[in-house]
C-alpha cells in the first residue's frame, strides 16, 4: 500500500509512508456547488404559457346522463344492441333508437364489444359499417374474464 522511505540526514533516520488514497473533498465541494447552481436555475427554466379555458358547463337541472349504447358480437356472428338482436343491416337504425338523440344520434358514442372467440373480420366488419354509417365515435371494450 505505502512505500517506505529512507529518511534524509535532517530526518534522523525515521521512515515517511506514502498515501496513495484520492482526495475527494473537491470532488464533494464541486458537486455542491453544481447542485445549488441547478436548484437556482431549474426555477428559472420553467416556460409558463397563459391559458384561456372556457368555464364548465353545468348539465341542465334534472337531465339525466344517457346509458351508452353496447353492441355485442357474438362468437357465431350474430348481433346484439343490449339485449336484442339485430343485424348489419338493421344496425344503424337500431343504433339510432337505442341513442334517442333523433336526427343527432350518430354523433353519440357506441361502444362494441365482442366475445374472445370472434374472428377479427366480423369485428372489423361492424366496426366498419357503423363508420360507413356515420357513426364516427365508437369505441372499443375489452372486459376481463375471470
Amino acid at each position: 500500500m505505502g512505500a517506505r522511505v529512507s529518511g534524509s540526514a535532517g530526518q534522523g533516520g525515521a521512515t515517511v509512508e506514502q498515501n496513495a488514497d484520492i482526495n475527494v473533498t473537491p470532488f464533494v465541494d464541486i458537486m455542491l456547488v453544481l447542485l445549488i447552481i441547478f436548484m437556482v436555475a431549474a426555477p428559472i427554466a420553467t416556460v409558463s404559457l397563459r391559458l384561456d379555458l372556457p368555464p364548465p358547463k353545468a348539465p341542465p337541472v334534472g337531465a339525466e346522463p344517457k346509458d351508452p349504447v353496447y353492441v355485442s358480437v357474438q362468437e357465431d356472428g350474430r348481433l346484439f344492441l343490449a339485449d336484442r338482436e339485430t343485424d348489419m343491416d338493421r344496425l344503424a337504425a337500431d343504433v339510432c333508437a337505442a341513442t334517442g338523440a333523433g336526427d343527432a344520434c350518430r354523433a353519440e358514442r357506441v361502444f362494441i364489444r365482442a366475445q374472445p372467440e370472434v374472428r377479427y373480420d366480423r369485428f372489423m366488419a361492424v366496426m366498419n359499417g357503423l363508420k360507413a354509417s356515420g357513426f364516427d365515435k365508437i369505441g372499443l371494450l375489452n372486459e376481463d374474464i375471470d
